[in-house]
């Protein structure tokens, strides 16, 4: 159960409408790195941990609501950047170099104004779920494994790319509001990479959880490739010295080395094509 509180968790204020901005806005709102990414991520997590305590439920919980504040907050910010923006085609102006390249290299003009006609004709200038491509968010990158150390390290990876593109979104932009808005963002961003780690050490850090699930018995998996770097390189050099190469593994288990890899399995030969198969009479037994 919810409760709405209409104020928002930290003021956004635009002195400098810019419509640009407010499409670049859209991908951290509906975009892979952005705010409804987390948001059902870490509900999903909550709603379906097991355990026998559920602090962690409580605590996914209490992160995925804070993170429909942070929607809500962006939202407020491309409405705000769509305030006087133009309507028709040929009012809109033509962004700049810089966010054309932002942008792709694409016609910086027909990216401004193909999003203006979807703010105006689709929401009425307002934000909508969807990334600075116009395309909606689809779910697809929301993981939620009920493994409670894979769904912390998902989550550090959900909120490092997230804090790349919040510190890329506040260096395209000078608006004093805009700047003041991400300074809170990306700090909340830098607790919650804390807080999902801190979670990871608090399970055992790598020695206790990997690897991943700890509670399958690595007695039954082909040990002796377990700590292995395979080399796929053919002309006999070395591979790049690095931490994956020799010494301890992570979780204290084994010892890194390199191996040359090469085939252990046959050829492949597969059987003929079945009669009812719809292949070639020379494909049919």
């Amino acid at each position: 159960m919810l409760y709405l509180d209409k104020r928002l968790q930290y003021p956004v204020k635009v002195e400098s409408p810019d419509p640009i901005y407010a499409r670049m806005l859209q991908q951290a709102i509906g975009g892979i790195e952005g705010e409804i990414r987390v948001c059902m991520q870490y509900f999903f997590q909550g709603w379906g941990a097991r355990g026998p305590t559920t602090k962690y439920r409580d605590m996914l919980l209490n992160t995925a609501t804070e993170e429909m504040g942070h929607i809500e907050m962006l939202a407020t910010a491309v409405a705000l950047n769509l305030e006087n923006a133009p309507t028709k085609v040929q009012e809109a102006g033509v962004a700049d170099t810089v966010v054309g390249a932002v942008m792709g290299g694409e016609n910086p003009r027909h990216a401004v104004e193909g999003m203006l006609h979807k703010h105006l004709l689709s929401t009425g200038m307002a934000a909508f779920p969807g990334n600075s491509d116009g395309a909606p968010f689809d779910m697809s990158h929301i993981y939620a494994s009920g493994n409670l150390a894979a769904d912390m390290y998902c989550n550090v990876a959900a909120e490092t790319t997230g804090r790349v593109l919040a510190v890329r979104l506040r260096n395209a932009t000078n608006d004093p509001g805009m700047l003041d808005m991400w300074s809170f963002l990306i700090a909340r961003d830098t607790m919650h990479q804390q807080q999902w780690l801190a979670v990871i050490e608090e399970l055992g850090g790598h020695e206790g959880n990997l690897p991943i699930p700890n509670s399958f018995p690595q007695s039954e998996e082909s040990q002796k490739h377990s700590y292995s770097f395979f080399v796929s390189t053919q002309d006999g050099s070395a591979p790049p010295a690095g931490r994956w190469t020799s010494g301890p593994s992570l979780d204290g288990k084994g010892e890194f080395s390199v191996v040359q890899n090469a085939p252990m399995g046959e050829e492949p030969v597969l059987g003929p094509a079945r009669p009812d198969s719809g292949a070639q009479s020379q494909q049919i037994a």
